[in-house]
């Protein structure tokens, strides 16, 4: 490998926000912000919306089904009044 081309691989805590649910990975991405992990050691965090421990095909449930999709939304803010 050529040097100075690369990016930083390190190992990293990832956060889904929506669950709490952590766990320690490697990744090129930083972060400013580090947690202490299990080990002792301190690890930068990166946090994620979903994760395994979040996504409805993993757990078997729908998550923020009153939202809708893009049409729903644009008849909220456009559609007629009845």
């Amino acid at each position: 490998m050529r040097e100075g081309i690369h990016p930083v691989y390190q190992e990293v805590i990832m956060l889904d926000v929506s669950s709490g649910y952590k766990f320690l990975t490697g990744s090129t991405k930083s972060s400013n912000e580090k947690m202490e992990w299990e080990d002792g050691n301190s690890y930068p965090v990166i946090r994620v919306e979903t994760s395994s421990a979040s996504h409805p095909f993993f757990t078997g449930k729908m998550r923020n089904a009153e939202i809708g999709g893009r049409v729903d939304r644009f008849n909220q803010k456009y559609g007629k009044k009845d």
